[in-house]
Protein backbone atom coordinates (compact mmCIF):
# COMPACT_ATOMS: atom_id res chain seq x y z
CA UNK A 1 0.00 0.00 0.00
CA UNK A 2 1.24 3.13 -1.16
CA UNK A 3 1.27 6.61 0.77
CA UNK A 4 -1.04 9.22 0.42
CA UNK A 5 -0.66 12.00 -2.52
CA UNK A 6 -0.36 15.11 -1.35
CA UNK A 7 -0.78 18.17 -3.28
CA UNK A 8 0.36 21.35 -1.46
CA UNK A 9 -0.69 24.78 -3.00
CA UNK A 10 0.37 23.65 -6.10
CA UNK A 11 0.64 26.23 -9.07
CA UNK A 12 1.59 25.96 -12.67
CA UNK A 13 2.70 29.13 -14.58
CA UNK A 14 3.42 28.63 -18.33
CA UNK A 15 5.73 31.08 -20.25
CA UNK A 16 4.53 31.79 -23.59
CA UNK A 17 5.28 35.15 -26.32
CA UNK A 18 1.82 36.72 -25.64
CA UNK A 19 2.74 36.67 -21.04
CA UNK A 20 2.06 33.95 -18.60
CA UNK A 21 -0.10 31.64 -18.73
CA UNK A 22 -1.22 30.31 -15.33
CA UNK A 23 -2.73 26.53 -15.73
CA UNK A 24 -2.84 25.78 -11.99
CA UNK A 25 -3.55 27.79 -8.76
CA UNK A 26 -3.69 27.11 -5.14
CA UNK A 27 -4.51 23.53 -5.71
CA UNK A 28 -4.95 21.33 -2.40
CA UNK A 29 -5.45 18.05 -2.17
CA UNK A 30 -4.78 14.44 -0.15
CA UNK A 31 -5.39 11.26 -1.97
CA UNK A 32 -5.40 8.78 0.20
CA UNK A 33 -3.89 5.34 -0.41
CA UNK A 34 -6.39 2.71 -2.17
CA UNK A 35 -8.64 5.64 -3.18
CA UNK A 36 -9.95 6.00 -6.50
CA UNK A 37 -10.13 9.86 -7.66
CA UNK A 38 -11.25 11.20 -10.82
CA UNK A 39 -10.42 14.70 -11.72
CA UNK A 40 -13.31 16.11 -13.71
CA UNK A 41 -13.70 19.70 -15.95
CA UNK A 42 -13.53 21.02 -19.35
CA UNK A 43 -10.98 20.96 -21.49
CA UNK A 44 -8.52 23.80 -20.32
CA UNK A 45 -8.99 23.32 -16.78
CA UNK A 46 -5.80 21.98 -16.38
CA UNK A 47 -6.81 18.33 -14.80
CA UNK A 48 -3.91 16.53 -17.33
CA UNK A 49 -1.29 19.64 -16.61
CA UNK A 50 -2.16 18.17 -12.75
CA UNK A 51 -1.93 14.44 -13.59
CA UNK A 52 1.20 15.26 -15.48
CA UNK A 53 2.78 16.99 -11.94
CA UNK A 54 2.08 13.80 -9.94
CA UNK A 55 3.86 11.76 -12.33
CA UNK A 56 7.00 14.31 -12.52
CA UNK A 57 6.72 14.78 -16.33
CA UNK A 58 6.46 18.41 -15.41
CA UNK A 59 7.14 20.12 -11.88
CA UNK A 60 5.20 22.79 -10.11
CA UNK A 61 5.89 26.69 -10.56
CA UNK A 62 5.18 26.77 -6.72
CA UNK A 63 3.85 24.65 -3.92
CA UNK A 64 4.80 20.29 -4.47
CA UNK A 65 3.24 17.04 -4.46
CA UNK A 66 4.71 14.46 -1.94
CA UNK A 67 4.42 11.23 -1.93
CA UNK A 68 6.00 9.02 0.78
CA UNK A 69 7.67 12.08 2.48
CA UNK A 70 9.45 12.96 -0.77
CA UNK A 71 8.83 15.89 -2.96
CA UNK A 72 8.27 14.74 -6.85
CA UNK A 73 10.89 16.02 -8.77
CA UNK A 74 10.59 13.63 -11.64
CA UNK A 75 9.01 10.04 -12.78
CA UNK A 76 9.52 6.67 -10.73
CA UNK A 77 8.75 3.32 -10.39
CA UNK A 78 5.96 3.88 -7.26
CA UNK A 79 4.04 5.97 -10.32
CA UNK A 80 2.76 4.22 -13.52
CA UNK A 81 0.88 5.96 -16.34
CA UNK A 82 -1.90 5.11 -18.68
CA UNK A 83 -2.44 7.78 -21.52
CA UNK A 84 -5.54 7.81 -23.94
CA UNK A 85 -3.28 6.86 -26.99
CA UNK A 86 -1.97 3.58 -26.36
CA UNK A 87 1.67 3.86 -26.41
CA UNK A 88 2.49 0.26 -27.49
CA UNK A 89 5.41 -0.53 -29.59
CA UNK A 90 4.02 -1.63 -32.51
CA UNK A 91 7.14 -4.27 -33.50
CA UNK A 92 6.47 -5.90 -29.98
CA UNK A 93 3.92 -8.66 -29.47
CA UNK A 94 1.31 -8.32 -26.56
CA UNK A 95 3.69 -10.27 -24.25
CA UNK A 96 6.59 -8.61 -25.32
CA UNK A 97 4.79 -5.42 -24.85
CA UNK A 98 4.05 -6.69 -21.40
CA UNK A 99 7.27 -7.06 -20.34
CA UNK A 100 9.20 -5.00 -21.27
CA UNK A 101 9.65 -2.69 -18.31
CA UNK A 102 10.16 -5.67 -16.23
CA UNK A 103 13.11 -6.96 -18.95
CA UNK A 104 14.30 -2.87 -18.32
CA UNK A 105 14.39 -3.81 -14.36
CA UNK A 106 16.48 -6.49 -15.82
CA UNK A 107 14.19 -8.74 -13.58
CA UNK A 108 14.83 -12.93 -13.81
CA UNK A 109 13.57 -14.43 -17.46
CA UNK A 110 11.38 -16.90 -14.53
CA UNK A 111 9.40 -13.78 -13.24
CA UNK A 112 8.88 -11.84 -16.19
CA UNK A 113 7.39 -15.15 -17.38
CA UNK A 114 5.48 -15.55 -14.68
CA UNK A 115 4.14 -12.10 -13.93
CA UNK A 116 2.95 -12.02 -17.88
CA UNK A 117 1.23 -14.60 -17.68
CA UNK A 118 -0.76 -13.59 -14.69
CA UNK A 119 -1.22 -9.81 -16.45
CA UNK A 120 -2.67 -11.68 -19.59
CA UNK A 121 -4.83 -14.41 -17.29
CA UNK A 122 -6.09 -11.04 -15.13
CA UNK A 123 -7.34 -8.66 -18.35
CA UNK A 124 -8.31 -11.96 -20.23
CA UNK A 125 -5.40 -11.83 -22.93
CA UNK A 126 -4.09 -14.93 -23.12
CA UNK A 127 -4.95 -15.65 -26.67
CA UNK A 128 -4.34 -12.93 -27.75
CA UNK A 129 -0.33 -12.72 -26.03
CA UNK A 130 1.73 -13.54 -29.81
CA UNK A 131 -0.69 -10.75 -31.06
CA UNK A 132 0.72 -7.40 -32.37
CA UNK A 133 -0.35 -4.00 -31.70
CA UNK A 134 -1.81 -3.57 -35.41
CA UNK A 135 -4.39 -6.99 -35.19
CA UNK A 136 -6.05 -5.68 -32.05
CA UNK A 137 -9.00 -3.09 -31.37
CA UNK A 138 -8.71 -0.44 -29.61
CA UNK A 139 -10.37 -2.17 -26.46
CA UNK A 140 -7.75 -4.64 -26.66
CA UNK A 141 -4.92 -2.30 -27.09
CA UNK A 142 -5.78 -0.46 -23.79
CA UNK A 143 -6.15 -3.53 -21.96
CA UNK A 144 -2.46 -4.27 -23.14
CA UNK A 145 -1.38 -0.65 -21.55
CA UNK A 146 -2.79 -1.23 -18.27
CA UNK A 147 -1.43 -4.70 -18.19
CA UNK A 148 2.34 -3.20 -19.15
CA UNK A 149 1.67 -0.50 -16.16
CA UNK A 150 0.13 -3.18 -13.50
CA UNK A 151 3.52 -5.00 -14.40
CA UNK A 152 5.69 -2.63 -12.95
CA UNK A 153 3.47 -3.08 -9.58
CA UNK A 154 3.67 0.72 -9.13
CA UNK A 155 1.19 1.36 -6.29
CA UNK A 156 -0.40 4.25 -8.18
CA UNK A 157 -1.61 4.28 -11.56
CA UNK A 158 -2.36 7.63 -13.07
CA UNK A 159 -4.52 8.14 -16.20
CA UNK A 160 -5.55 10.30 -18.52
CA UNK A 161 -8.57 9.71 -20.30
CA UNK A 162 -7.27 5.98 -20.99
CA UNK A 163 -11.48 5.19 -21.93
CA UNK A 164 -12.04 8.52 -24.34
CA UNK A 165 -11.19 7.16 -27.63
CA UNK A 166 -13.30 4.17 -27.50
CA UNK A 167 -17.18 3.16 -28.86
CA UNK A 168 -19.71 3.69 -25.87
CA UNK A 169 -19.93 -0.27 -25.61
CA UNK A 170 -16.14 -1.25 -25.11
CA UNK A 171 -15.42 2.30 -22.70
CA UNK A 172 -17.95 0.66 -20.35
CA UNK A 173 -16.16 -2.89 -20.61
CA UNK A 174 -12.98 -1.68 -19.54
CA UNK A 175 -14.27 0.69 -16.95
CA UNK A 176 -15.62 -2.31 -15.45
CA UNK A 177 -12.35 -4.17 -15.91
CA UNK A 178 -10.44 -1.18 -14.02
CA UNK A 179 -13.17 -0.88 -11.20
CA UNK A 180 -12.65 -4.96 -10.90
CA UNK A 181 -8.64 -4.69 -11.09
CA UNK A 182 -8.76 -1.88 -8.72
CA UNK A 183 -10.92 -3.78 -6.24
CA UNK A 184 -8.27 -7.13 -6.36
CA UNK A 185 -5.22 -4.59 -5.98
CA UNK A 186 -5.88 -1.85 -4.13
CA UNK A 187 -4.70 0.57 -6.32
CA UNK A 188 -4.43 4.11 -5.98
CA UNK A 189 -5.57 5.74 -9.19
CA UNK A 190 -5.60 9.52 -9.98
CA UNK A 191 -7.87 9.62 -13.31
CA UNK A 192 -8.27 12.23 -16.02
CA UNK A 193 -11.76 12.44 -17.75
CA UNK A 194 -14.27 15.24 -19.13
CA UNK A 195 -16.87 13.26 -18.93
CA UNK A 196 -19.37 13.00 -16.14
CA UNK A 197 -20.84 9.92 -16.16
CA UNK A 198 -17.47 8.04 -16.03
CA UNK A 199 -16.39 10.05 -13.35
CA UNK A 200 -19.82 8.45 -11.07
CA UNK A 201 -19.60 5.75 -12.30
CA UNK A 202 -15.72 4.98 -11.22
CA UNK A 203 -14.47 7.39 -8.80
CA UNK A 204 -15.11 7.51 -4.69
CA UNK A 205 -14.48 11.25 -4.88
CA UNK A 206 -14.73 13.57 -8.09
CA UNK A 207 -12.72 16.71 -8.24
CA UNK A 208 -14.42 19.42 -10.46
CA UNK A 209 -11.64 21.63 -11.52
CA UNK A 210 -12.44 25.35 -12.72
CA UNK A 211 -11.81 26.99 -16.04
CA UNK A 212 -7.91 28.37 -16.48
CA UNK A 213 -6.78 29.38 -13.72
CA UNK A 214 -7.28 25.50 -12.33
CA UNK A 215 -8.62 25.65 -9.07
CA UNK A 216 -10.66 23.20 -6.84
CA UNK A 217 -14.34 24.34 -7.34
CA UNK A 218 -15.93 20.94 -5.87
CA UNK A 219 -14.70 18.14 -4.11
CA UNK A 220 -17.35 15.43 -4.42
CA UNK A 221 -17.52 12.52 -2.31
CA UNK A 222 -19.49 9.46 -4.06
CA UNK A 223 -21.12 7.79 -1.46
CA UNK A 224 -22.95 5.22 -3.47
CA UNK A 225 -22.38 1.58 -3.48
CA UNK A 226 -20.74 -0.23 -6.31
CA UNK A 227 -21.92 -1.79 -8.90
CA UNK A 228 -23.43 1.19 -9.96
CA UNK A 229 -26.61 1.93 -12.03
CA UNK A 230 -26.80 4.77 -14.19
CA UNK A 231 -30.44 4.69 -14.41
CA UNK A 232 -30.79 5.27 -10.93
CA UNK A 233 -32.72 8.74 -9.21
CA UNK A 234 -29.42 9.15 -6.90
CA UNK A 235 -26.77 8.77 -10.39
CA UNK A 236 -28.89 11.04 -12.07
CA UNK A 237 -29.39 13.92 -9.14
CA UNK A 238 -25.46 13.97 -8.68
CA UNK A 239 -24.97 13.88 -12.66
CA UNK A 240 -27.54 16.98 -12.78
CA UNK A 241 -25.57 18.98 -9.91
CA UNK A 242 -21.92 18.20 -12.04
CA UNK A 243 -23.38 18.80 -15.31
CA UNK A 244 -24.16 22.28 -13.58
CA UNK A 245 -21.10 22.72 -12.05
CA UNK A 246 -18.99 21.58 -15.03
CA UNK A 247 -21.18 23.99 -17.54
CA UNK A 248 -20.22 27.08 -16.12
CA UNK A 249 -16.77 26.53 -15.89
CA UNK A 250 -17.81 25.46 -19.97
CA UNK A 251 -19.63 28.49 -20.06
CA UNK A 252 -16.38 30.92 -18.45
CA UNK A 253 -14.65 29.15 -21.06
CA UNK A 254 -16.82 30.19 -23.88
CA UNK A 255 -17.29 33.70 -22.61
CA UNK A 256 -12.97 34.13 -22.60
CA UNK A 257 -12.63 32.45 -26.16
CA UNK A 258 -15.33 35.73 -27.48
CA UNK A 259 -13.40 38.03 -25.07
CA UNK A 260 -10.25 36.91 -26.84
CA UNK A 261 -11.71 36.99 -30.18
CA UNK A 262 -12.97 40.73 -29.53
CA UNK A 263 -9.26 42.14 -29.04
CA UNK A 264 -8.15 40.31 -32.38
Amino acid sequence: MSSPILIDNVQKVFKTPGGDVVALKDINLTIQPGEFVCLLGPSGCGKSTLLNAVAGFQAPSDGQIVIDQKAIRSPGPDRGMVFQEYALFPWMSVAQNIAFGLEVQKKEKAEIGLVVNQLLDLLHLKDFRDRFPKDLSGGMRQRVAIARVLALDSPIMLMDEPFGALDALTRRNLQDELLRIWEKLGKTILFVTHSIEESIYLADRIVVMTYRPGTVKRDQIVAMPRPRDPASPAFNDLKRELGRLVMEEQQRHADAEMKLAAVD
